[in-house]
């Protein structure tokens, strides 16, 4: 079997994502944290560079959905942070 070298950059968006879902569901890392957004940022981000080369119309909308959700929760997450550090 001849494995592309997007499909192994696009599997190990799959790991780190699901990898994040598993913290979150085993309560290490919480759902709103920094961390846990851009996990899934980058895991999407490295998804949707292998479906440049082998695209599914489905898993792109997917992935689009998923990396704008993780954006909002980077800028929700700083945000926060942000206002916790002026004492807010």
């Amino acid at each position: 079997m001849n494995i592309a070298w997007y499909d192994l950059v696009g599997t190990t968006g799959v790991v780190m994502i699901l990898v994040a879902y598993f913290l979150a569901q085993t309560q290490r890392i919480s759902s709103q944290s920094l961390g846990y957004s851009v996990i899934n940022l980058v895991g999407s981000v490295l998804i949707a560079i292998s479906l440049v080369f082998d695209f599914n119309l489905a898993s792109f909308i997917i992935e689009i959905a998923w990396i704008s959700i993780s954006i909002y929760g980077i800028v929700r997450a700083r945000r926060v942070a942000h206002d916790a550090n002026r004492g807010l």
